[in-house]
């Protein structure tokens, strides 16, 4: 994977000046350090047209709330560098459980969540990226998935412009959202249907038994996406490959080319038509390497054909 980084930010910057629209928008999950508009310059550096965050610290239950000067800072920065709300896709605190079997927490979480969800709107995003929940071997998975449904409808209540995007997961643990079916139950109990959608992790789905390495097995993973769940709820997608064997059920993340998905299925990914247009966000395990995996995930989209 060749070193470029000049590269990388010279086709960002381009594509937005010119005002051309890239078929694929790619970036990574930035630091929000000091402000949320530090997360837009981190974006930037590494020559990304798309990016998450985390509005507030995602291993506490409760933040300050934002300013009004972080607010129009962040709202200033999208605007300065051409940031549309549908390339960015921040992400929700780890520690909330939307199908949590215990009242107590099930409540602290939908709280949080709302918290989360209005923190979006007061930033003009209108998506927020969460993992669904866990049943913690104390109700079905029937059981634990409507009340995550549940969880979305009470936010999406209590609301506007904000649209709830459930992660795939690895299935680790008694995390729920690791089978498609999973993704698809809970979004018919959704109420409001337009404001729910799905962001494909691809290495949560290589450990949760979807096979991503090859052109024909990307092909045959996302045709079983089209068939259960559908394109019209593909929100984003965090762009991983995997430490963790094909389908352990183990999420451990690695760097583009280097894990068990390999180079070959990524060059499949960039040239598959039905993910254009979302946010596709890097979690790869070593920073430094962003702007290089950016621009090589570039290059494989450009030699389609």
């Amino acid at each position: 994977m060749a070193s470029n980084t000049h590269v990388a930010l010279s086709h960002g910057f381009m594509l937005r000046l010119k005002g051309i629209q890239a078929m694929k928008y790619l970036g990574a999950h930035v630091s929000a350090a000091g402000g949320p508009d530090q997360a837009v310059k981190r974006a930037v550096d590494i020559g990304a047209d798309a990016f998450a965050l985390f509005t507030k610290n995602q291993r506490q239950w409760k933040a300050k709330p934002l300013t009004d000067e972080a607010i129009e800072s962040f709202r200033n920065a999208c605007k300065a560098y051409g940031f549309e709300p549908k390339q960015i896709l921040p992400h929700d605190s780890y520690l909330i459980n939307l199908g949590h079997p215990e009242a107590e927490g099930l409540k602290k979480s939908r709280d949080a969540f709302l918290d989360e969800m209005q923190r979006c709107e007061q930033l003009g995003l209108t998506q927020l990226n969460f993992h669904p929940g866990s049943h913690l071997n104390k109700i079905s998975v029937s059981e634990c998935l409507s009340r995550i449904a549940d969880s979305i409808n009470e936010a999406l209540a209590q609301t506007r412009g904000v649209t709830a995007v459930i992660e795939n997961t690895a299935g680790q643990g008694t995390n729920l959202g690791w089978h498609f079916d999973h993704l698809i139950e809970i979004i018919e109990q959704v109420d409001d249907k337009p404001r729910v959608g799905v962001c494909i992790d691809t290495c949560h789905a290589f450990a949760a038994g979807y096979d991503m390495r090859t052109a024909e097995t990307c092909k045959a993973t996302f045709d079983d996406f089209e068939a259960t769940v559908g394109f019209e709820y593909l929100c984003g997608m965090h762009i991983n490959d995997a430490k963790s064997e094909f389908a352990s059920r183990v999420d451990r993340h690695h760097s583009i080319g280097q894990g068990n998905i390999g180079q070959d299925g990524f060059t499949a990914l960039m040239q598959e038509s039905r993910i254009d247009d979302v946010p596709m966000i890097l979690e790869t395990i070593d920073p430094s390497l962003w702007a290089d995996e950016i621009a090589w995930l570039r290059a494989q989209q450009a030699s389609q054909g």
